[in-house]
């Protein structure tokens, strides 16, 4: 006898299942099962691509969701269920695709109307959207199984005849396999209620894991979800028997009803709901004279067109736009670029800064004339193709990058658009990677916290060289070792080994955007997340399905992207329109409306880029970035074009990068595959560097269309190999039969397989490049304001604004013409906003945002006292501000920080904070008490002063200790100022560095910061784990044995010192220092 699981957790009961999908519907189809069901717990997350593996493998998909129902009213917060819970499970089944719309309402209302612990649902929408659902009354957690094991018979029968009239012949009381604790005694009694009503029952397993070995790990999977030890003998345990059963062991365990067994197939039987892929693309709308979306785009096209290009437009762009215009209207997507282009131009009118293009989207002219993009594919050799491809039509997908501060307000915009209901973001789901699960299985286990995180961070885990925890055990022999030592680490990696890459938790994309022609929940279920909205609320609409399953339903999904680059570029033209009037070059004058106006041959750029300037400079900031640009000599706008494409694993493995840069320089000679190619390779030097020069070498000497030159491009990039076997045979004929030898031709098609594969979208890399300049251009003409603007994007950041500060002292090495460094002074109560500033003589003053604690309502507070007057002393500024929005800690944050050293020194300032902060907060208090709240107006009313108490002032070394204590780093000098000389004597590198020389012998000069003593587990033995601090960042320091002991008494907080030592070459976390 078969069986159909209908009863089935995933890893999309989140914490709670440990059953990947794929494996589920194997395990399935090796039982010989017809079909199966998902039923997550209160959500739909997986269920899409449950549908697609299931029907991939020939097994018929159930979709389903095991529901949480409240008590009473969903929208009441109570927990009136027996024994005071909040809700109860219910398995609710898609029978047809009614069911399956009424099942996304359901899941959705959980969410958004439902939510109290758990989303859940309630009788009213139960029965307003019962059409199509199948429903079994669910495991000990129903309702049925409640009220039975409560000895409330009345409550079970009234439940059953509700469900079983609301869902007329679709509604089964449910038995389960397993033994946990009174499943046997609820079975029974189970039975005994169905034959009293006459319902028929069915037998699940609940299942949460797959095979029975998988018991312990789903344990310890429980208990990652719960916070709780393993060993707490009170947390909840699941029976072991949870696991997916076959047909002859479900049969087994009822043997007496062979019923229960075959209603699962007369269900499976009953359920008849496939897809077919439908794109579900929201309607613009039109201006009232026009009906079609197509003549509309086709008159803003035009229009844009010939204000980029003048009337007429030249034969070229007319030619391109005719083509583009119709493979649009062909596809049908007039409606996408009509939506992208609004949002865009409303962004535009708003003063939000919008990026140039990314991705292949900057390939179209449409794109361009609609100003969807800012680079003109005409100058730059973009292909359209590349973006929508008529040879194989898939959703156009267009990404856009906005200012990360005001993103939010154009999805704001979208969402009132088109509807608060038929705009959501996107979910993502965390996963538990190597090192996180053996983070997560170890405090379970209750290794201690330090303990995990050495071993996490034995497991390599860097793009291109990362491990799983399965790998590493097999293959690091640091790993294997401890593996090996004993079984509480086995138990470790093994759990860890089961667990790796399970969803962990639900949140939102940092990005997507999904459209609906109509309300959301009518096409792909719902959920809400915390996370800030664009109308100012903390919780989030965001689809059940996350973008690969979005994709695959058809919606039309964007990426609304935070730049901080645009931010950046866009506050530094500010900053110099306020300074000086204009945006202009100040060696000739020319001015310039934006930056998109800004020639690209400005050779003191390329100077200072070749020179190895580029701390700031958009995608270049890297050494390896700033290596390849000295050695090529950069000197024109193709050369970063290159370097984005070529600094890369791919062409840096391959040797495509030296290959560039010999040629380029004059090392190598250039030579081309064969010569009709030059026009298409020369601008690499006979390197095939973009995806779009194989295109055009497939339409150049094959006769491609480029339109089947993208399908050989897609087959190479992605490295299928059927696929590329057949497309290299044609290209092969195809130039054969054009008159290329058939050698030549060959030797090309091995050329485009090698070379093709690492080569890298041109569209995107040269609208990346062109905000690198950009940001060059800024940092060479306007320094200050640059450096101010980059500054304030890294507020939050401490190491970033240390290496910003240093860029500031270093920028005579690299920018033409600029002979003194640029000061970075300490914030100032009397001419510091929230960000950086540009004083009237070029230095860069502190923002109040970056001094710790001092939030933005009490920066609103201080310059809105600011903007009657400067603040003269520390009582006149305490009584002119709302002290209840700057608390005594942030005021000794801005007297550490120099904010207030115009009112007297430091040290008295903080010694007199007492006494002026009590006086005030008293006088405020009375004032608010008798007439409501006069904040600002006080100065008008005569005061006595207190006068500042008298105090030494702080030494040097306290005042940068109380600096860095407030400010995260130091400002007013550096511990090493004194030793300047002496350092550079050494020859020795600087921390930013470091993570450059792993397994080098260096020399590093540093203040010590931090010191924590630790105790070895291993032979109990004491070593050092050292915070230290240079010019440029923060490294730390690990000292062992000898070394420890012989420096111990010197390496103490605030010692300058030299150290020696060797590189880690241990892999890190990305926002870790270096180690040596």
């Amino acid at each position: 006898m078969s069986f159909v699981h209908l009863h089935t957790h995933s890893e999309f009961s989140l914490l709670d299942g440990a059953n990947r999908i794929g494996d589920l519907v194997l395990k399935a189809k090796e039982h010989e099962m017809p079909a199966l069901a998902l039923t997550d717990h209160g959500c739909m997350f997986g269920s899409w691509s449950f549908h697609k593996k299931a029907t991939s493998e020939g097994l018929k998909p159930i979709i389903g969701m095991e529901a949480y129902v409240a008590p009473g009213d969903r929208r009441e917060r109570s927990k009136s269920g027996v024994g005071g819970r909040a809700y109860y499970h219910l398995v609710l089944l898609a029978r047809d695709r009614i069911g399956y719309q009424n099942l996304l309402k359901l899941s959705s209302l959980g969410y958004t109307e439902g939510f109290y612990h758990k989303p859940r649902v309630d009788r009213d929408v139960l029965a307003r959207y019962q059409e199509g659902l199948i429903v079994s009354s669910a495991c000990l957690a129903g309702e049925i199984a409640r009220h039975l094991n409560a000895d409330n018979w009345a409550a079970a029968k009234e439940t059953a005849e509700w469900y079983a009239n609301v869902f007329d012949g679709r509604y089964y009381l449910e038995v389960q396999a397993h033994d946990s604790e009174g499943q046997a005694e609820t079975n029974k009694k189970i039975f005994t209620l169905a034959d009293k009503l006459g319902l028929p029952v069915v037998a699940t397993n609940d299942a949460h894991f797959l095979r029975p070995e998988d018991h312990e790990a789903h344990d310890v999977l429980l208990c990652i979800g719960l916070g709780k030890d393993r060993d707490d003998p009170k947390r909840m345990r699941y029976d072991e028997g949870l696991y997916f059963k076959s047909a002859d062991e479900m049969a087994s365990r009822f043997p007496d009803r062979p019923d229960v067994i075959e209603n699962t197939l007369r269900i499976a039987d009953e359920v008849d709901l496939l897809f077919e892929k439908k794109y579900h693309l929201p309607e613009f709308p039109l201006p009232d004279k026009y009906s079609d979306p197509n003549d509309y785009l086709e008159q803003l096209t035009i229009q844009g067109a010939k204000k980029r290009y003048g009337d007429p437009l030249p034969p070229e762009a007319q030619e391109r736009l005719d083509y583009e215009i119709g493979v649009i209207k062909g596809t049908g997507y007039a409606g996408y670029f009509l939506i992208t282009q609004d949002f865009i131009q409303w962004a535009r009118n708003q003063n939000i800064p919008v990026g140039p293009g990314r991705g292949s989207a900057a390939g179209s002219l449409v794109a361009y004339a609609l100003g969807i993009t800012n680079l003109d594919p005409l100058k730059f050799g973009l292909l359209f193709e590349r973006f929508l491809n008529p040879e194989r039509i898939s959703m156009p997908d267009i990404d856009i990058d906005f200012c990360y501060e005001r993103r939010g307000e154009v999805i704001e915009y979208t969402r009132q658009k088109y509807g608060e209901n038929a705009v959501g973001q996107i979910i993502t789901f965390g996963t538990m990677k190597s090192r996180a699960v053996i983070r997560d299985v170890g405090r379970t286990l209750g290794f201690e916290p330090s303990e995990t995180d050495h071993i996490a961070k034995l497991i390599p885990n860097q793009p291109g060289s990362a491990f799983t925890v399965q790998e590493a055990v097999e293959n690091l022999k640091e790993v294997k070792s401890l593996y090996k030592s004993d079984n509480r680490h086995q138990q470790l990696f093994d759990y860890s080994i089961t667990l790796e890459g399970l969803a962990r938790h639900a949140s939102v994309h940092a990005a997507g955007v999904v459209i609906a022609p109509g309300p959301l929940d009518d096409y792909v279920p719902v959920s809400v997340q915390p996370g800030k909205n664009g109308n100012g609320s903390n919780a989030m609409s965001v689809t059940q399905y996350d973008m690969n399953g979005l994709e695959e339903v058809g919606m039309l999904k964007m990426d609304f992207l935070g730049l901080k680059t645009l931010t950046v570029i866009h506050d530094a033209v500010e900053m110099v329109r306020e300074r000086y009037g204009s945006l202009s070059n100040p060696d000739s004058e020319e001015v310039y409306d934006t930056v998109d106006d800004i020639p690209l041959d400005d050779r003191p750029v390329y100077e200072m880029l070749a020179r190895g300037g580029t701390s700031g400079v958009f995608q270049f900031e890297s050494n390896l970035a700033n290596d390849k640009l000295r050695a090529m000599r950069c000197d024109r706008f193709e050369d970063l074009v290159a370097t984005n494409a070529l600094i890369r694993p791919g062409p840096l493995d391959s040797g495509m990068t030296d290959v560039y840069i010999d040629r380029k320089t004059g090392k190598t000679d250039v030579t081309y595959p064969h010569p009709d190619l030059e026009n298409i390779l020369e601008s690499t030097h006979g390197v095939i560097v973009y995806q779009e020069q194989l295109m055009r070498i497939a339409s150049e000497l094959a006769g491609f269309t480029l339109g089947e030159a993208d399908v050989l491009r897609k087959a190479v990039g992605k490295k299928i190999s059927s696929l590329i076997k057949k497309e290299l045979k044609k290209f092969v004929d195809r130039c054969v039969e054009r008159g290329v030898n058939k050698l030549i031709a060959i030797e090309l098609g091995t050329q485009i397989e090698t070379f093709g594969r690492y080569g890298f979208n041109r569209s995107h890399s040269a609208a990346y490049s062109l905000i690198s300049y950009h940001t060059a251009w800024l940092k060479v003409h306007y320094p200050s304001e640059f450096m101010a603007a980059l500054l304030s994007s890294s507020i939050d950041n401490t190491d970033s604004v240390v290496k910003y500060i240093g860029a500031c002292r270093d920028l005579p090495r690299y920018v033409p013409g600029l002979k003194e460094p640029i000061e970075v002074l300490p914030p100032n109560l009397n001419e510091s906003g929230w960000k950086f500033t540009v004083t009237e003589n070029g230095q860069i003053r502190f923002g109040l945002g970056a001094v710790r604690g001092v939030g933005q309502a009490a920066v609103h507070s201080v310059l809105e006292a600011r903007s009657k007057g400067n603040f003269s002393s520390l009582f006149g500024f305490l009584e002119r501000i709302d002290i209840r929005s700057l608390n005594k800690r942030a005021c000794e944050a801005l007297i550490a920080a120099g904010a207030m050293d115009e009112f007297g020194g430091r040290a008295q300032l903080l010694e007199s904070l007492d006494t002026a902060y009590g006086e005030v907060q008293a006088r405020q208090s009375e004032i608010a008490s008798g007439q409501g709240s006069l904040f600002g107006d006080t100065s008008s009313l005569p005061q006595a002063e207190p006068p500042l108490r008298e105090v030494p002032e702080w030494t040097e070394q306290d005042r940068l200790a109380r600096e860095k204590e407030a400010l995260g780093f130091f400002i007013s000098g550096h511990p090493l100022d004194h030793y300047r000389d002496i350092v550079e004597a050494f020859e020795p590198v600087s921390s930013n560095t470091l993570v450059e020389r792993p397994g080098q012998s260096v020399d590093l000069p540093c203040v010590v910061t931090a010191v924590a003593r630790q105790i070895s587990r291993r032979n109990n033995s004491e070593w050092g784990k050292i915070t230290v601090e240079d010019f440029h960042g923060t490294a730390t320091i690990l000292a062992f044995g000898e070394n420890w002991e012989a420096y111990k008494d010197v390496l103490q907080q605030d010692a300058v010192v030299l150290l020696s030592g060797k590189v880690s070459g241990r892999e890190r976390d990305e926002d870790d220092p270096p180690v040596f």
